[in-house]
């Protein structure tokens, strides 16, 4: 017998299912949140995009998110000697003050450590029970139907039953692993190693203060990312031909030198953490929804760090999973057809930005740019090239998206029906869709 019992169980606290358990429970919804590492702990991705900024907006986060004291990024610069992966030979800016009226200019790097506390204890504060340190051991099963969980807690077993589990657990994948749906993304099999530094002094960056740097080169590409105070995170990431366990603090060093502008910016920096090494982290699921379940975030879907969007979709995601639920607890006889729905929102936004990174890696930016060229005016191909990059996932008339949606080799799931219309800004997108059908006419 279930020791308790809530409307909605939540694998993982980290952004996905902290962002879905707030909201939950804002709307008077009972939830658990089983997360199984104690909080704070280290988490890649320290790089956040403009559009995030909306989006907590949305969600009532942006003051407990505002008030941290993160490093403000208000663009990102892209270091590419030989302009084949991105726009221009040289250094690229995207600048995000050119993403058109309305939109935010300004976005954070932070500490993944502790911007996940913050939204973790949102979640508590909005009435959610957050249990950490539980490890999810078993799905319970009523038929075909998921219904609850079995978790190890502080040395003892535990059972909690719910009408539906949302599985917010990343990279461990609870449910796509006891049902198997898992798939690699073999064309993205990378390797990423990095670490942190202390004693960053902005005033050797050539560029802009509080920017993340891209540096790619022949094997990869190499990072740099701000943290609070004088912290920065470095990283290099190249396939997995090129790496190699022995020599990783040898290919580390000669990567980084391979980008004399981000050697520039790093004079006197020191280490503060071990150095890191995360592989073959690029998958998906065709199936991210089942009777009394869904997924959201990272466990149905990662790509790769390329465009630091991951944690913005993963929490536009589970926005919308917390919405889905909502819907489906009020009309249980609807559940088919808006998990159907979330589905295919969540496909839709993860497989552009995905479509994005797969042309930085083969080249082919640049040609989905040019073909945008031919249907839009030359002078707003840079606002939808910074809009793109600033998180501009789920808009149907975005020109380089529909560009890299029209290239069949890029498809990361099975053919599905795409759901547009931007979750951030949805009157400012549909004003846009307006205007260019206006136009057409």
């Amino acid at each position: 017998m279930a020791d308790k019992a809530f409307d909605v169980i939540v694998i993982g606290g980290g952004p996905a299912g902290s962002v879905c358990a707030a909201a939950l429970a804002d709307r008077g919804h009972s939830v658990a949140v089983l997360e199984r590492q104690e909080f704070p702990r280290f988490h890649i991705g320290e790089s956040m995009l403009p559009y995030m900024i909306g989006l907590l907006e949305r969600l009532d986060l942006v003051d407990a998110v505002g008030k941290q004291g993160y490093v403000v990024k208000r663009g990102g610069e892209f270091i590419d000697p030989t302009g084949t992966k991105f726009i221009t030979p040289g250094v690229y800016r995207a600048d995000f003050s050119k993403q058109g009226e309305g939109r935010h200019s300004e976005t954070f790097q932070v500490e993944r450590a502790h911007f996940d506390q913050v939204l973790l204890e949102k979640a508590r504060a909005n009435g959610a029970e957050v249990i950490t340190g539980a490890a999810v051991r078993e799905l319970v099963m009523t038929g075909d139907r998921i219904t609850g969980v079995r978790y190890r807690h502080d040395g003892g077993e535990h059972e909690v039953s719910a009408s539906f589990v949302v599985d917010a657990s990343g990279r461990a994948g609870t449910i796509a692993n006891r049902f198997g749906l898992r798939k690699t993304t073999d064309d993205l099999r990378m390797v990423a190693i990095f670490r942190h530094y202390e004693g960053l002094d902005e005033r050797y960056n050539p560029g802009h203060e509080g920017d993340i740097q891209i540096g790619s080169h022949a094997d990869g590409w190499v990072w740099a990312i701000p943290l609070s105070g004088d912290k920065v995170s470095v990283g290099t990431v190249m396939p997995r031909a090129v790496f190699r366990e022995a020599a990783k603090e040898d290919i580390f060093a000669e990567h980084i030198e391979r980008i004399p502008r981000i050697v520039e910016r790093l004079a006197g920096i020191r280490p503060v953490s071990e150095l890191r090494v995360e592989t073959d982290y690029s998958y998906h699921t065709d199936e991210v929804t089942g009777p009394g379940w869904l997924m959201a975030g990272d466990a149905g879907c990662f790509g790769d760090p390329m465009f630091s969007g991951g944690t913005l979709v993963a929490m536009v995601t589970a926005a919308r999973a917390a919405d889905t639920i909502t819907r489906v607890l009020a009309d249980p006889n609807g559940e088919r057809a808006l998990t159907d729905e979330y589905a295919n929102f969540f496909k839709t936004g993860y497989d552009t930005y995905v479509r994005l990174i797969f042309a930085f890696y083969q080249s082919e930016l640049i040609s989905a740019v040019a073909d945008a060229s031919t249907v839009v005016e030359r002078e707003k191909l840079e606002m939808y090239m910074v809009r793109l990059l600033g998180g501009d996932f789920w808009s149907e008339h975005n020109p380089i998206a529909q560009a890299l949606r029209a290239n069949p080799a890029w498809r990361t799931f099975a053919p599905f029906r795409p759901v547009f219309g931007c979750p951030v800004y949805p009157e400012l997108d549909a004003a846009d869709r307006a205007e260019i059908a206006g136009a057409r006419a």
